[in-house]
């Protein structure tokens, strides 16, 4: 998978598969692609753990889940407890939201950076 191949990314939530996914060297690699190239990313529930590992976070506004508000914090993002948060600090967009009742503002905002 390239980053050429695509306009945004999006990050599936979920304590297990947020787990797995951010030890994955090929993700990390992946994210990293997405952020250099300018491109939209987007990350809900527990996703940002990916984001932490590829310690992209300094300076960033996002919300998640809210357990993890200590673990963002600590890698440098201002956590906001909204439904939808988006983030263009650093020269890159994040969208993120908190859980599966967010999903429905999450995708429009989604839709709404990639002009759908």
């Amino acid at each position: 998978i390239k980053a050429s191949d695509f306009d945004a990314l999006v990050i599936p939530g979920g304590t297990v598969n947020a787990d797995n996914i951010r030890i994955d060297k090929h993700a990390i690699r992946l994210v990293n692609e997405f952020i250099n190239a300018g491109k939209p990313v987007a990350a809900v529930c527990h996703a940002p753990w990916l984001l932490v590992e590829a310690d992209r976070l300094k300076g960033k506004k996002l919300t998640s889940y809210h357990t993890m508000k200590t673990d963002l914090t600590n890698a440098g993002a201002s956590w906001i407890d909204a439904s939808v948060v988006r983030s263009d600090e650093n020269g890159w967009v994040l969208i993120t939201s908190r859980n599966p009742g967010d999903l429905e503002v999450f995708a429009l905002t989604i839709a709404k950076e990639l002009g759908l």
